[in-house]
């Protein structure tokens, strides 16, 4: 058996885990930092020189931007089509009334008072873009905000990224694989290890892959999960968390608490997550309609698995004891989106 090899690091405000089988894992960060240095730098909402900020200063204006924020651009708003506007990239202006307006461990940890401001959603039809040509206009008012749709598409790119990067020791680049986590957002690429990528489905990107919980395995494609319960804050008496209801404009208030899905690219995995979330009492009839294995889990613990999704191993609360589970360095957790 090839061993794995290990990376754990921060960007973009949140954890980065990047496991190499059979393959350089310097050659393989490397390329991981350029991807997320490269969409840092196009689509954060939290530095004043990234190109999505500049794009919404010039709302009412139409912008030709580069290749990757108009994937990105693309990815939200496909997002907000299929999920009927339950996730849709025009919550920038809500989010920062809300208060997340800033890196998270800045809005967990403020320095005085915020008032408290919800925002109607202008919705994801305001956006104007054209793909062929790479031009956006944003309507007057609106502001896109990526942080979800996102962070599935850096995590698709990297994983991509790194595995096109890394030589084989075995001398056969067919037995190369990678996984990138990016706060739990987890897409992988390449070559499985025997058994599996193994994911331990949590709630907080945080919790060392090793820790209790369920585990599954995946040959390929990704996993991504939202969850109300990990990116919260206080503004006087109210706790507030960073999913946004667009028919509100406000956090979200849905019986899940947690949503886990498995698609074949992060982006779709993220927008699924976040939908069902969003979806409320909806989310199994569209998961049952979209054929995506899910694991719903609701405000008081209990647990849906759906089309598909594996039933935990009887007798077995700790993946380190799971028959049949590799070393924990090829795994990874799965976590907020």
């Amino acid at each position: 058996m090839i061993e794995a090899q290990t990376a754990d690091w921060r960007a973009l405000g949140t954890g980065v885990r990047l496991v190499v089988v059979d393959g350089d894992l310097d050659v393989a960060r490397h390329a991981v930092e350029a991807v997320l240095d490269r969409v840092d730098r196009a689509y954060s909402r939290f530095r004043d020189d990234s190109e999505l900020v500049a794009l919404n200063a010039r709302a009412g204006s139409t912008v030709t931007v580069s290749p990757l924020l108009a994937d990105a651009i693309g990815a939200g708003l496909r997002a907000a089509g299929i999920t009927g506007g339950a996730v849709d990239p025009t919550v920038g202006r809500a989010m920062r009334a809300i208060g997340y307006d800033a890196d998270f461990d800045h809005v967990r940890n403020p320095t005085g008072p915020i008032e408290l401001r919800l925002e109607p959603i202008p919705g994801w039809q305001s956006i104007d873009f054209s793909p062929a040509r790479r031009e956006v206009r944003v309507r007057p008012g609106v502001e896109i905000d990526l942080g979800s749709t996102g962070k599935g598409l850096a995590a698709d790119l990297a994983a991509a990224a790194a595995l096109a990067a890394i030589g084989s020791p075995s001398g056969d680049p067919r037995h190369a694989g990678v996984l990138v986590s990016l706060g739990g957002d987890i897409a992988v690429a390449g070559t499985a290890p025997d058994g599996g990528w193994r994911v331990l489905v949590a709630e907080d990107s945080e919790t060392p892959s090793d820790a209790a919980g369920e585990v599954i395995a995946i040959e390929a494609g990704a996993i991504a999960t939202s969850s109300t319960t990990v990116r919260r804050w206080r503004r006087g008496d109210r706790t507030l968390h960073h999913l946004v209801d667009p028919r509100t404009g406000g956090p979200v208030d849905s019986p899940w608490r947690t949503a886990s899905v498995v698609a074949a690219t992060c982006v779709e995995a993220n927008t699924a997550s976040t939908a069902a979330v969003v979806l409320a009492a909806d989310a199994i009839a569209w998961l049952e309609a979209a054929g995506l294995p899910a694991r719903l889990v609701g405000r008081d613990g209990s647990v849906t698995r759906l089309n598909g999704w594996p039933e935990p191993a009887d007798d077995v609360d700790d993946p380190a004891q799971a028959p049949g589970t590799p070393p924990t360095d090829e795994s990874g957790t799965g976590s907020t989106a």
